[in-house]
């Protein structure tokens, strides 16, 4: 009989959610696979035995022995704005025990803000890897060799496997019992949990007007400066002189800041706008991309769609 081992990591500060998900998920899935795998979940801890999360929910845990076949990492607690040096800093020990299992050959997962420990781990460089939404911006700057894509909900690079806000762990759950038992124990799991077979994009979830809360001061003033014009057709240079630089040093700044094109920032900025009209309106879909700035409703339609995974109606019903 073969037996997995799955190390679920524990720290101060750490989401319950995350890590009671997986495993409870992960139990049911095994149950119902009833498959000759024999899982063996272990709460591990750098910390000692007895572990307080960030609800307040203290978790007995054991000091991590061996070689695990799969490691999950949970996201932290935290209020904006973040001090990510602090955060990150209080992680030494669990950065050291992620990078030593990763070269170890065990599979590392993430959920949500997780993914920092990751990337401070060396094992985001050169891969694809998301997080939650509202800091996706955040980890492109930080690790700039990371490729980053912001609306993903779950990745998979090489043995790295990132998701995104804080419920995706019930994917990566799901998608680990896929991996474990086969695709018919992973939809039987679904359904027995009342969760989604698979989830695509965290896009339909974003909120803009949260998210341009945790914008460095220049991209929100920018966003802002949008805002209020979301009818005129985009120029960059105007864009430019209305902050008193360059078109190259506008591009420059965001880019740096937040990862996207001024452009994309407008984009994003549209799209919210037509959620709100969708939601509190019963305009049809050509007056809502007139007044987003789109001449043609077809277009904005496609934007609209790639940027939520949503067409305009299916959100209006929803």
């Amino acid at each position: 009989m073969k037996r997995i081992r799955i190390a679920l990591l524990a720290y101060p500060g750490c989401m319950g959610l995350q890590l009671f998900s997986v495993a409870d998920i992960l139990a049911i899935g095994a149950d119902l696979a009833r498959s000759p795998i024999t899982l063996e979940l272990q709460w591990v801890s750098l910390h000692g035995r007895r572990v307080r999360l960030s609800g307040g929910t203290a978790l007995e845990a054991v000091k991590p022995t061996g070689k695990y076949d799969v490691l999950v990492v949970p996201g932290f607690g935290l209020t904006r704005p973040v001090d990510w040096q602090l955060k990150l800093g209080a992680r030494t020990r669990e950065i050291a025990f992620i990078r030593r299992c990763f070269t170890r050959g065990t599979r590392v997962a993430s959920a949500c803000v997780g993914a920092f420990l990751l990337a401070e781990a060396g094992l985001l460089d050169g891969r694809k890897a998301v997080t939650s939404w509202l800091f996706a911006g955040e980890l492109a700057r930080r690790y700039p060799a990371a490729d980053v894509q912001a609306e993903a909900l779950l990745l998979e690079d090489s043995a790295v496997i990132t998701t995104g806000a804080v419920s995706a762990a019930t994917d990566l759950a799901i998608f680990l019992v896929k991996r474990l038992f086969g695709a018919e124990a992973a939809v039987a799991t679904a359904r027995v949990t009342l969760l989604a077979e698979q989830r695509n994009s965290q896009a339909p979830y974003v909120d803009a007007n949260v998210a341009a809360q945790s914008l460095p001061e220049f991209s929100q003033r920018l966003l802002e400066w949008f805002n209020k014009r979301l009818s005129v057709p985009y120029s960059l240079q105007k864009a430019a002189a209305a902050f008193h630089t360059s078109p190259s040093t506008l591009m420059r700044r965001v880019r740096n800041e937040t990862g996207q094109t001024p452009l994309a920032l407008l984009h994003g900025a549209r799209v919210e706008k037509a959620r709100q009209l969708l939601r509190t309106t019963t305009w049809n879909m050509p007056r809502i991309a007139e007044a987003v700035g789109y001449a043609d409703a077809s277009s904005f339609s496609r934007l609209f769609s790639r940027l939520t995974g949503q067409t305009p109606m299916r959100y209006r019903r929803q």
